[in-house]
């Protein structure tokens, strides 16, 4: 390994290690290349990410636009100058991972730079995709798996982890213009974007809530076996990323869906318990 990938990992590490927050815990259950592979594509993810967080929309697209053209120009051997480009290339060589997630990675966060219409759950599933699933088939060719079925169970599994972002960030969200419920399922529960963003909860809001946890927990129930299609030395960090998630939907419900006044999150100590646990099962 040259001293510029090493240090480009060191960069990664540094990156997931301040930005990961759930993730970050399960990558420390990894070997140490498959660690340092998901902090590669981590620190990717993130900067791409924060792109669309610019608050110069003009300015995000054209960065974003850059950044698309970088990742072409990387992943032809040609890597522009960043800290994340050696190990990113390394680990997408290494481990064999279609080019084509990131740009759909980048198509998706592209796509929260204008105003979004989600009229049906088709449309959401198709943004979960873009956002999520990508990063789970990332995740699946990093651990290794044989079974045809484990990439529909890793799109699913993003599908999971997504609708338990949304629905924790419904009120931030709606305060930045952003609606990710479909249309189709607030108008069935009487809920109009406005109300999302009023800190009271209605009666109509805990109905339209409700439903989406559950659809959350049945992709949660259709992607459970995938933490079995891996390769073994993957499976305790795929086991705590979806128990921390999986809590995380938990305690959006115990709260009472108090999702419009704050953002719901597990404290420190229960995602480490969630690990340690995660790491014991056999």
């Amino acid at each position: 390994m040259t001293d510029a990938i090493q240090a480009s990992y060191e960069y990664c590490r540094g990156v997931a290690r301040s930005r990961a927050r759930n993730f970050y815990y399960s990558f420390r259950l990894l070997p140490k290349a498959e660690r340092d592979a998901m902090c590669a594509m981590y620190a990717f993810m993130r900067y791409c990410d924060d792109l669309s967080d610019d608050p110069a929309e003009g300015d995000a697209r054209s960065a974003i636009e850059r950044w698309s053209a970088d990742l072409d120009r990387a992943l032809a051997g040609d890597a522009p100058e960043h800290p994340v480009w050696p190990a990113f290339c390394a680990s997408v060589e290494r481990y064999r991972i279609p080019h084509e997630y990131f740009r759909q990675m980048i198509a998706g966060v592209s796509s929260d730079l204008e105003p979004r219409t989600i009229r049906t759950f088709d449309d959401l599933r198709q943004y979960c995709y873009q956002v999520a699933s990508v990063v789970g088939l990332c995740v699946i060719y990093i651990l290794g798996f044989e079974s045809p079925e484990a990439p529909r169970m890793a799109e699913d599994c993003g599908v999971a982890f997504q609708l338990t972002n949304i629905l924790r960030d419904v009120g931030e969200d709606a305060g930045l213009g952003r609606v990710y419920l479909p249309q189709e399922d607030m108008a069935r529960f009487g809920v109009s974007p406005e109300a999302l963003r009023d800190s009271r909860p209605t009666p109509e809001f805990l109905g339209l809530m409700r439903f989406e946890a559950a659809r959350a927990r049945e992709y949660y129930a259709r992607s459970a076996p995938l933490v079995n299609l891996v390769k073994p030395a993957g499976r305790p960090m795929l086991r705590a990323i979806v128990a921390i998630y999986s809590r995380l939907l938990e305690r959006i419900e115990r709260s009472g869906f108090d999702v419009l006044r704050r953002r719901v999150s597990l404290p420190a100590w229960e995602k480490v318990w969630l690990m340690l646990r995660s790491a014991a099962a056999r």
